[in-house]
């Protein structure tokens, strides 16, 4: 039995949760936009001072390790680093992708695959195909969407789409085995059954050299009505 604080800062929303036993014992979150830096501080030590009180230490610090936001990305995993190091115990990085598929299990049909869907740029998203054990169907990867996405995979299976990035391309894939639905955002709280199952099996990350799934590498945007002087 270990207690693990979670961290989730892959997409515009911000949360972390103390666990034990897979069992979430207090949880934030937030979803005001460009607040991971100013909250994810203030809900680790919310946690820390519950921990504190009731007299429990983390046996490990669990990060979502991507694919997501670069930013954000960067914001957890420095601050999962940070504490794994300062009390000293192991790192766990738990990919952001199958904690959201994680959170969608409940009623899905055997045959039925997930697919989550984290938003980039214009119609791309970046997603990976699991079926309900939770094995990887497609790889990970970044996907421009057009009506032919996912084809070989919709002919034989019905799939579920979700997650920030889904509501963007259900007008487009229109394959009666696509089935589009709202929620599964990856959150804190869903990391706890993954993250208890990693520290069981002892699958931990290099603190000095572990850096986030981030997929693409972050490219600056410069806003159009910049003008170079």
């Amino acid at each position: 039995m270990a207690t693990i604080l979670n961290i989730e800062t892959s997409t515009e929303i911000c949360s972390c949760a103390l666990s034990q036993d897979s069992e979430v014992l207090l949880s934030r979150v937030s979803d005001a936009k460009q607040s991971h830096a100013s909250l994810l501080g203030v809900f680790v030590e919310e946690i820390m001072r519950f921990a504190d009180r009731h007299r429990l230490t983390p046996d490990a610090i669990a990060v979502s390790s991507g694919p997501g936001s670069y930013t954000g990305l960067r914001i957890g995993v420095s601050e999962a680093k940070g504490l794994a190091y300062g009390l000293n115990v192991p790192l766990i990085a738990v990919p952001t992708h199958r904690i959201m598929a994680f959170a969608m299990l409940n009623g899905v049909e055997a045959n039925t695959l997930l697919c989550p869907m984290i938003d980039a740029r214009r119609m791309e998203v970046y997603s990976t195909v699991f079926d309900t054990k939770l094995n990887v169907v497609r790889e990970t990867s970044a996907d421009i969407i057009d009506e032919n996405s996912y084809s070989d995979l919709l002919e034989k299976h019905r799939i579920v789409f979700f997650g920030n990035g889904a509501a963007k391309t259900a007008g487009i894939i229109k394959h009666p085995n696509a089935v589009f639905t709202g929620g599964g955002a990856p959150l804190a709280s869903s990391m706890a059954f993954l993250a208890e199952k990693a520290f069981q099996n002892k699958e931990f990350e290099d603190i000095a050299y572990f850096e986030p799934f981030y997929l693409k590498e972050f490219i600056a945007v410069v806003a159009k009505n910049k003008v170079l002087s």
